[in-house]
């Protein structure tokens, strides 16, 4: 049977787990030679860590429209916003990691996303209110700041970069509600991006069994340092298969930073460049000995990436001496770099090696966004347009030399939506006027002529209609 990508989650938000990372390698370990020397117990190190280990309980409320319609938009445009609407409470249950004395608690953003009160509960049965001070979907991280003059337990964060394949780890969560639960594995992978869950495919795998209930609890090393926030398993049920993913410790300390400073938005390093995985027919045109790295398809004119002399056709191979497998790495190991730092980037071209430092910094606001809700009788009524900026497209996860106007939302039952219209959708042209500003988009629409001939970049393909 094939496996299905499950996130840990109860309710409509999904729990946290801390999966394995950290604990560094010792040359002196050995592997136990009798029974004997097998009778170990985790007891001590969980009674001094699991009191960091935290219950999330989040709640919101939405509100539904008693519809005979069954969400036809034809009907729903008419008549939807004649129907009452019924209040209902949605709840979650996840996990969480108390990271600071103060309080503040990492989680995934799956968890929390949407809800409109969050209560952390501590395994001594003290329950807090607690608010969000900052959650970012394309890390599925989050973390909150519990509602208390107070010292708390806290798990310190670990190295995720010493840990090995191998190496022992405790999960501990509240799977499936059931209370407090921790349980044994090893590292079984490491910089897997096989799991798609938001921007970074950079996970630690381990086979600690997790469960729904365990996103944002810890994946804890020997030395009772959190290594990895758990996130999701691999399952055909729903249930532990030995196949489970964690956030790198690494990355939860460059966000908990962010959430310190009191940062807005968690930002990554721009580069200035697009990349594609190394195929083996790549690897062996370009004189490597095995399809690893990440392939520079595109460079940004004036970018980071072409100031430190990249070029397209290069492949980026490691940076600050950290291997990079395929183009999620770099991400990760970029963005655990920092912002306003530099790295070292190591770069194959034609089987030669060059090093070159790139300037880590956010991306530019080239342009003013100029955000334009359309409104009239045009089939764009109902879209709001934005002038594309690197930043822009950034947030919107585009490739970041895209240009021109984007779409970043469509009212459902719009003139727009109907149409088929998407958020992201690039406006390249207007009855063959080339498309450059918001201020353009309504110009073209304002002449009004009754028809439109539209061309538009949707996911890297040009679609050309003829609208009415």
């Amino acid at each position: 049977m094939r496996s299905v990508l499950k996130y840990l989650s109860t309710g409509f938000l999904a729990a946290l787990i801390l999966l394995p990372v950290g604990a560094g390698a010792q040359d002196n370990r050995t592997v136990p030679s009798s029974h004997t020397e097998m009778q170990l117990s985790f007891a001590p190190l969980v009674k001094r860590t699991a009191g960091a280990v935290v219950n999330v309980y989040a709640e919101r409320v939405v509100q539904r429209r008693l519809s005979p319609f069954a969400g036809d938009p034809f009907f729903e445009q008419f008549f939807g916003q004649q129907m009452p609407n019924r209040t209902e409470k949605q709840s979650s249950l996840g996990s969480g990691v108390i990271v600071t004395a103060g309080g503040l608690v990492v989680t995934n953003n799956h968890v929390i996303d949407g809800a409109d009160d969050i209560k952390v509960a501590l395994a001594d049965g003290r329950e807090f209110s607690s608010k969000v001070l900052l959650k970012d979907d394309r890390v599925d991280l989050a973390v909150l700041q519990i509602d208390a003059k107070e010292q708390f337990p806290v798990l310190s964060l670990g190295n995720s970069d010493a840990i090995e394949v191998g190496d022992l780890v405790l999960a501990i969560g509240n799977p499936f509600g059931v209370g407090q639960t921790v349980t044994s594995g090893i590292v079984s992978g490491l910089a897997r991006n096989q799991v798609t869950q938001g921007d970074f495919g950079f996970f630690i795998q381990t086979d600690a069994s997790i469960n729904p209930g365990n996103s944002g609890g810890a994946l804890m090393n020997m030395a009772g340092e959190l290594i990895g926030i758990n996130t999701a398993i691999f399952s055909k049920g729903g249930g532990s298969n030995g196949i489970g993913f964690a956030i790198p410790a690494n990355l939860v300390r460059v966000f908990v930073a962010a959430a310190e400073r009191g940062d807005a938005s968690f930002e990554r390093p721009y580069i200035g460049a697009t990349f594609d995985p190394v195929t083996s027919d790549v690897a062996e045109a370009l004189g490597l000995h095995r399809a690893r790295g990440a392939l520079v398809v595109s460079v940004v004119k004036g970018g980071p990436a072409e100031k430190a002399g990249i070029e397209p056709g290069e492949v980026v191979t490691a940076v600050n001496g950290f291997e990079v497998e395929h183009p999620d790495a770099l991400g990760y190991r970029v963005t655990t770099a920092g912002i306003g730092k530099s790295a070292e980037l190591t770069v194959v071209e034609k089987g030669k090696e060059k090093k070159v430092t790139i300037a880590l910094d956010t991306a530019p606001e080239t342009a003013p966004r100029d955000e334009r809700l359309i409104e009239g009788r045009n089939p764009f009524a109902g879209a709001t347009v934005a002038n594309l900026s690197p930043k822009l497209a950034d947030e919107l996860r585009m490739p970041s030399q895209v240009t021109g106007v984007v779409i970043t939302d469509v009212k459902r039952g719009s003139p727009a939506y109907r149409v088929g219209f998407q958020p992201k959708d690039v406006i390249l042209s207007l009855n063959g006027a080339d498309i450059a500003s918001t201020a353009a988009v309504e110009k073209a629409l304002d002449d009004n002529p009754g028809f439109w001939r539209v061309e538009i970049l949707r996911d890297g393909q040009r679609i050309r209609q003829f609208l009415r």
